[in-house]
């Protein structure tokens, strides 16, 4: 099932799927993965029924997000159903949805269930709960990326179509490079934060995750609405979007963590952006950093001790060990301790903002290398910290973020990259964003008019790890190769995903009877990079000529036929990236 907003709108109106169905057989999804720790309360038939008779009730071309499954991270109030963020004896049952809650559904989004979560959002991991450790939903020996795991995991895995966690430290980020995902993290009061368990309160943000930058695009203007009942809630204008050329930073500092993955990754993420017509600049990293350490050295600890002081002072055997360690941290600091770190963060504010004079947005990566769930546990501290190098200063700092993916890194594992910018630069980190993946922004959005060859270029057109942030776009980029559109074959060819590998290969083969439209991109190269490009292709792939839904027929890449014995055929999918993200 494509859970895109666009294709269950499409579905919706066309009479071919009705929420109800589509609850059922996303529970039926649900029921194999129950092995990743995804829920800690999934809603029953009964619980959901409420949000499907008002739906039975409505005209689904007046609400924007008809039937659209979502799922909550459990530190979010759902109304009539528990509230624990991740600690039993914290449970509590809220009468009232989170007022983003209330705007979604308002909007005709189904709620689907609660998701796991580091306890009381304290963590970067996913395995800091009593309800089991989230597990990657690409390699379930690894981490899911915390807090916000079982958000993200439901998302990637096809059980939503999107889903709400929050972001303090990189709960947001975190999750969504390792499950290979959009990460929203908004500018601090976009969103607001009324019924939402608060970690450290004046540095929440309510993210959102999604599979594509146009479903994310839409869920937050959808959602950004001012709440006056919140004294956190903000708003601001969004800054215009994006031009063609542009200016990023990239940090002088840069650290990996001895992942030998990731750098080759982070590099071809830099070429992209150049591609688009960025400029880069080489930035001083160290006041960013300086400031990431504050949040967990320095005295905010004890806003999360705050936070929940009564029911930890009253019940501290209910705290997992290490959630108690760090938030009793707390306890004993200082007022003249707060004071000094909030000069020292104003002074190094003062120095990060000036990066901003220099350009529009900085791309870091969004974590230095993922870990394997019995290396956390066994190291629980100091990986949870080396996860947060990239992530821990932003809402300090009081930027807007987005998490990206940008391949797929050590163990089959994705990896991401995040851009940010200063608060209110949403609208235009998203727009980017669509551009580094080769996708459209939003609907409302007008496309960009697509940059066609030169004369002196040639276009090949991709189906498979060639594809912007997969495995082997990096051996497009390094020739000098840029994107020019995200496009559709004509509906004459079968996708297959060949037996071998890594990385996994599609093979796409012509059927005019049996054939459907597939989903692929076009690059721009020169003729001899072309010449030396197909000089390295292996069998049984081949480079031939596609023909397009617009009657084009550029070079691109083909299957010989007797490679498709042992092969899985994936048509019904539409694409590659379908098909990843089933798996």
């Amino acid at each position: 099932m494509d859970l895109s907003l666009n294709a269950l709108r499409t579905a919706y109106l066309a009479g071919t799927m009705d929420p109800e169905r589509l609850c059922a057989e996303l529970d039926a999804r649900a029921e194999s993965c129950l092995d990743h720790n995804i829920w800690i309360h999934r809603l029953t038939p009964a619980e959901r029924a409420p949000y499907l008779a008002r739906l039975a009730q409505s005209d689904p071309r007046e609400l924007p997000l008809y039937g659209v499954p979502f799922a909550i991270k459990d530190n979010i109030d759902l109304a009539g159903i528990p509230t624990t963020a991740a600690c039993p004896g914290y449970r509590y049952v809220p009468s009232r949805s989170a007022f983003v809650v209330e705007r979604l559904t308002a909007l005709g989004a189904i709620p689907m269930g609660k998701t796991n979560l580091d306890q009381f959002a304290t963590g970067l991991v996913g395995s800091r709960s009593p309800y089991g450790a989230t597990r990657n939903a690409w390699n379930a020996e690894w981490i899911s990326g915390g807090s916000s795991g079982g958000s993200a995991v439901a998302c990637a895995k096809g059980l939503v179509s999107f889903a709400l966690g929050t972001d303090t430290a990189g709960s947001g980020r975190v999750p969504a490079a390792l499950n290979g995902l959009i990460g929203v993290k908004p500018t601090r009061g976009l969103l607001s934060l009324a019924g939402v368990v608060p970690a450290c309160q004046s540095l929440d943000c309510v993210s959102i995750f999604a599979a594509n930058v146009a479903d994310a695009s839409r869920l937050l203007s959808h959602a950004a609405v001012p709440d006056a009942a919140d004294p956190w809630s903000r708003s601001g204008h969004a800054l215009s979007r994006a031009g063609t050329s542009f200016r990023y930073g990239v940090p002088r500092q840069l650290e990996f963590f001895g992942d030998a993955e990731a750098p080759r990754l982070f590099a071809a993420a830099r070429a992209r952006l150049q591609a688009l017509g960025g400029e880069e600049i080489e930035i001083d990293f160290e006041p960013f950093l300086e400031a990431a350490r504050l949040l967990y050295e320095g005295p905010w600890v004890s806003e999360r001790y705050a936070a929940i002081e009564r029911f930890i002072e009253e019940q501290p055997e209910s705290l997992f060990p290490v959630t108690r360690q760090i938030i009793s941290g707390g306890r004993e600091r200082r007022a003249v301790e707060l004071f000094k770190a909030q000069h020292r963060l104003q002074a190094l504010k003062h120095r990060a903002d000036q990066v901003f004079t220099r350009c529009e947005c900085v791309l870091t990566p969004t974590l230095g290398r993922p870990h394997t769930l019995a290396a956390v546990a066994a190291d629980p501290v100091r990986l949870n910290s080396e996860l947060g190098h990239y992530t821990n200063f932003m809402n300090l700092l009081d930027y807007s973020a987005l998490a990206l993916p940008a391949g797929i890194g050590t163990a089959g594992v994705p990896w991401g990259v995040t851009l940010f910018a200063p608060a209110f630069a949403d609208a235009r980190l998203l727009d980017l964003g669509a551009r580094f993946l080769g996708q459209r922004e939003s609907e409302s959005a007008p496309a960009q008019p697509a940059p066609r060859a030169s004369a002196t270029e040639t276009t090949l057109v991709v189906c498979g790890a060639h594809l912007s942030g997969l495995p082997l776009n990096g051996e497009l980029l390094a020739r000098g190769a840029r994107l020019v559109r995200a496009c559709r074959t004509a509906p004459v060819y079968r996708l297959h995903a060949l037996a071998g590998g890594p990385p996994r290969r599609p093979g796409l083969t012509r059927d005019v009877a049996r054939g459907a439209a597939i989903e692929v991109e076009e690059w721009a190269l020169s003729a001899a990079a072309l010449g030396n490009f197909m000089a390295g292709v292996p069998a049984p792939l081949a480079i031939g000529r596609v023909e397009l839904e617009d009657g084009s027929l550029p070079h691109g890449f083909l299957c010989e036929a007797h490679a498709l014995q042992g092969a899985e055929e994936i048509t019904s999918l539409g694409g590659w990236r379908a098909y990843l993200a089933r798996t």
